[in-house]
Order: C-alpha cells, then sequence, then structure tokens
C-alpha cells in the first residue's frame, strides 16, 4: 500500500511539474513575442519621424534641383509604400528601399553649393541625421529581441509548444544591398 501511495505521490509530482514547466514555456513565447512587438513599435516611431521629416527635405530640394525630378518622385512614391506596409517584412523591404533613396538624395545633394548652404536644408538634414541614427538603434533592438524570440521557439521545450501554437519566426531588418558595399574613396 506505502508503495503505491509512493508511486502516485512520484507520478503526481511529475504530473505538476510537467504542467509548470509548460506553463513557464508559454509564457516566456508569450513575453518574447509581446517583447518583439514592443520593439518593432520603436522601429516604427522612429521611421514614422522619418516618414514626417521626408516631405520638407523634398520640398526644399525641389526649389534647388529641377533636374533630380524623378529621384524626388521616387522618395514619395517609397514613402507612400512603406507608410501602407501591412505587415513587418513589408515594411522591412519598403523602409530598406526608401533608406537607398534618402542615401541618393543626400549624395546628389552635394552637387548644389547653395542647397548645402540653405539654412533650412541644413537644417531637415540634421534633423534626419538624427532619426536615421536614432532608427538605426530601433532596428539593432529588434533585431536583438528576435533573436531572442526566435532562439527561444527553436530550442527545447521551446520549440514543441511553438510547433503547437503556430508561433512563427520573426524576420529581421537586415542591412540593404548597398550598406553592406564599401564606399569607393579617391584621393
Amino acid at each position: 500500500m506505502i508503495v503505491l501511495w509512493i508511486s502516485l505521490g512520484i507520478l503526481l509530482a511529475a504530473l505538476i511539474a510537467g504542467v509548470v514547466s509548460l506553463v513557464l514555456t508559454y509564457n516566456k513565447i508569450v513575453s518574447l513575442s509581446a517583447r518583439v512587438d514592443n520593439s518593432w513599435a520603436q522601429v516604427d516611431v522612429q521611421l514614422k519621424k522619418r516618414f514626417d521629416l521626408l516631405p520638407n527635405l523634398v520640398e526644399t530640394v525641389k526649389g534647388f534641383a529641377k533636374q533630380e525630378e524623378a529621384l524626388l518622385k521616387e522618395i514619395v512614391e517609397l514613402r507612400s509604400n512603406a507608410l501602407l506596409s501591412r505587415t513587418a517584412e513589408e515594411s522591412i523591404h519598403n523602409n530598406t528601399e526608401l533608406s537607398g533613396a534618402v542615401n541618393r538624395l543626400m549624395a546628389i545633394s552635394e552637387a548644389y553649393p547653395e542647397l548645402k548652404s540653405s539654412e533650412n536644408f541644413l537644417s531637415l538634414q540634421q534633423e534626419l541625421s538624427d532619426v536615421e541614427k536614432k532608427v538605426a538603434v530601433a532596428r539593432q533592438f529588434y533585431n536583438d529581441t528576435c533573436m531572442m524570440y526566435n532562439e527561444y521557439i527553436d530550442k527545447f521545450p521551446g520549440v514543441l509548444l511553438a510547433q503547437l501554437l503556430h508561433y512563427e519566426h520573426r524576420s529581421y531588418f537586415e542591412a540593404a544591398g548597398y550598406e553592406k558595399e564599401a564606399p569607393a574613396v579617391s584621393l
């Protein structure tokens, strides 16, 4: 009889340990998923600031650089695409494209001395530079939280629960092709 009670006690303890482990694993997945969502929201805030600056920058450049009309139209179109993104993956792609166009605009502005000396342009350029730095920090934080989440749902026991509850990997905000290439420097 005592052996039966001991066996039942061990079985009950194992069952309780299993349930506690399941609950802790579920809570960790939910917590990490929420962190990824929060870190994406931080990226989104910085991207919104950039979106708000771009029309002013485009208008300022328009007054000085009529022949750059195609690039300015491209920036306006890419900004609209980025604003209309429905998923994080779509937003990452659209914002990467927009970053490339903005970088081209900044490079082109070097060809216009009167634009470079415009107080309005310099102010907008500085604000955009500050926002770009904040976007970079927010992207890094987002990628770090994605990594923690993705690792957790790949490891045991998280992988079992993640598959059962259809938790999926989150996409990283990766550098665009133009950001990976070293700039050519000639002296």
